[in-house]
């Protein structure tokens, strides 16, 4: 292998981007967008290289790596996803390689708990952040809590493919829930049963399908052992993660969606839930208030309040008119997520931070 950095990049006869995050829909179900932004952008003539699809976390940092120096002279621009925790070290390691490689690159915030991250971590934040030619978030909510570390961070919304989200207007919503999550304790899978038991004397028919994967801190069979506690495991139906295609047919199996986290960004699961014209009872956790317009297209309720979250659950069973309105308004909302929209936000940017390479520019807006 070649080791001199600083020969010239092959040159390319279309645009050509390497984006760094987890793809691991093959080996766990699981789709980030990541996947969908490589594809898309494929479709549009770009020449992608993408890293990594290895499960285990070590193995996937050192394949990350790999790829940046081993094909360095097949990509011109980088994305990299940046998630908060143990990831971030993975985004600082691929940030610091491609700097190195003088190529510009695009970060992506995600992570509702990223603001937490940067408060204990300041000053490894502010130079990740500053290091690239421009910086994304699918969310508001990180633009404007990440601000003082970088200024000039952009909204990209997570791309959606409405089309494949078929639509009902649920005119009387049924007691049929649907929870779309890791089994996991930030996002209070517990939650969701509990509006359940407290819901099932007055609406005896109700049901809820709970869909996702298991993490390290919580698990499906934990929750089931939940529902036994409750008296509610005959209304409760837990499956494992689903392939990405499968997720508008598991919508369509209910006319609520709960999401019960406590911490959050831009989750794509109520998007798609929207795009099928669910109607949303959520937490008010992190970005979510940015996502959705409370008694508009969704109804938020404080975290960690099952008196609130059954109430809310019970209004829109009840009131005809608000399921009605909070389904037609949620699908108008996913709309706004089409990747054809999408797609051309994320040329505008890649093609910006190019250039940079050429003007040696720091960053988009000229800082330094």
């Amino acid at each position: 292998m070649d080791s001199d950095i600083d020969s010239p990049r092959a040159p390319h006869n279309r645009p050509s981007v390497l984006i760094v995050g987890a793809f691991l829909s093959q080996s766990t179900g699981i789709r980030f967008v990541c996947e969908d932004l490589a594809e898309g952008l494929r479709s549009r003539g770009w020449s992608v290289i993408t890293t990594s699809s290895l499960k285990n976390r070590a193995a996937r940092l050192g394949d990350m790596l790999a790829t940046v120096w081993g094909r360095r002279r097949q990509y011109d621009v980088a994305q990299i996803d940046v998630y908060s925790g143990l990831a971030f070290v993975w985004a600082e390691a691929v940030a610091a390689s491609l700097t190195a490689l003088r190529c510009p690159y695009v970060l992506t915030l995600h992570s509702g708990a990223f603001p937490e991250f940067a408060e204990r971590w300041p000053g490894r934040v502010r130079r990740l952040l500053r290091s690239a030619a421009a910086v994304t978030s699918p969310s508001p909510y990180l633009q404007e809590r990440l601000a003082t570390y970088r200024p000039d961070i952009r909204i990209i919304r997570n791309g959606l493919h409405v089309a494949s989200y078929p639509v009902r207007d649920h005119v009387a919503a049924r007691p049929r829930l649907v929870w779309i999550r890791h089994f996991e304790q930030r996002y209070n899978p517990v939650l969701a049963l509990d509006v359940v038991s407290r819901l099932a004397h007055d609406f005896p028919e109700i049901e809820l399908l709970m869909v996702g994967s298991d993490r390290q801190d919580w698990s499906a069979e934990q929750t089931l052992e939940e529902a036994r506690r409750l008296g509610v495991e005959d209304r409760v139906r837990v499956l494992g993660p689903v392939p990405k295609a499968d997720i508008p047919h598991i919508l369509q199996q209910g006319d609520i969606f709960l999401n019960t986290t406590n911490v959050d960004n831009a989750p794509v699961t109520v998007v798609e839930a929207m795009a099928c014209g669910l109607c949303v009872v959520s937490t008010d956790a992190g970005g979510v208030p940015y996502l959705v317009r409370n008694e508009h297209d969704a109804l938020l309720v404080p975290r960690t309040d099952p008196e609130a979250m059954t109430a809310a659950v019970r209004r829109v069973l009840t009131d005809s008119t608000l399921a009605a309105q909070l389904s037609r308004n949620a699908r108008e909302c996913a709309e706004a997520f089409s990747w054809e929209t999408v797609l051309s936000e994320w040329e505008t940017v890649l093609r910006a931070a190019q250039s940079r390479s050429k003007t040696g520019g720091r960053s988009l807006n000229g800082t330094s």
